[in-house]
């Protein structure tokens, strides 16, 4: 008997990459398609959010920018911060947050991902956004840091600078910030399988394996 071909599933990832529980989610959303393999065959694409649109060029202090928008006091940050740091070394991924002391625009790293996706390396580009931000401290408003970041993941350094350097795939970008805005997307990490399912916030693997499953599933049924 021949065994069942993986179930496509569409999945979008509606994220920022200076939001640690997005770079805890995707860890998570991986882990769970790593167990699913044979059973799921994902078709996966990152959906830009700005945790913070109006942030200044020359970035926040972390600490500060949490305390002014969630009212947390030290203690409250240091507990929260650990909590995260925890759930990233479950899962693999390493947050420095004393590397991490200030928080970036984000604008053009979207711009970037949105090219990328056209590249075939937008996932290898977001691994990489989120590792500079959360495991290395570095500022990924930099354009020079940016252009680093995409030679790195194989893609081409002179036409990341082009893109960067003028407004290419501004207006893309927003278009899709706004549809995902208007459609409810209010936090994130907000994971939406098959344009119809959404799982919200840094759930663990479980979550994200049962609802893979049983959409894949259902989708099957549906054929």
């Amino acid at each position: 008997m021949t065994a069942a071909a993986p179930v496509p599933l569409r999945i979008d990832f509606v994220s920022d990459v200076v939001c640690p529980w997005c770079a805890v989610g995707l860890a998570s959303l991986e882990a769970a398609l790593q167990r699913l393999q044979g059973e799921v065959e994902a078709d996966l694409h990152f959906q830009p959010f700005e945790l913070d649109p109006n942030m200044p060029a020359e970035g926040m202090d972390v600490a500060d920018n949490l305390k002014r928008k969630y009212g947390m006091d030290d203690a409250r940050l240091a507990e929260n911060q650990e909590r995260i740091r925890a759930r990233g070394a479950e899962l693999g991924f390493t947050f420095d947050f004393n590397a991490r002391s200030r928080t970036w625009n984000t604008f053009d790293a979207h711009r970037l991902l949105h090219w990328a996706e056209g590249e075939g390396r937008q996932l290898a580009l977001k691994r990489a956004l989120l590792v500079a931000n959360f495991s290395e401290g570095r500022d990924v408003s930099d354009r020079d840091t940016l252009v680093e970041i995409a030679t790195g993941v194989g893609l081409d350094g002179e036409r990341a600078r082009q893109i960067l350097d003028s407004d290419e795939f501004a207006e893309e970008v927003r278009i899709a910030e706004r549809f995902f805005t208007q459609a409810g997307i209010s936090g994130v990490p907000a994971v939406i399988i098959e344009r119809k399912h959404l799982i919200s916030g840094g759930q663990p693997p479980e979550v994200f394996e049962r609802a893979l499953r049983e959409t894949a599933a259902s989708k099957r049924d549906a054929e």
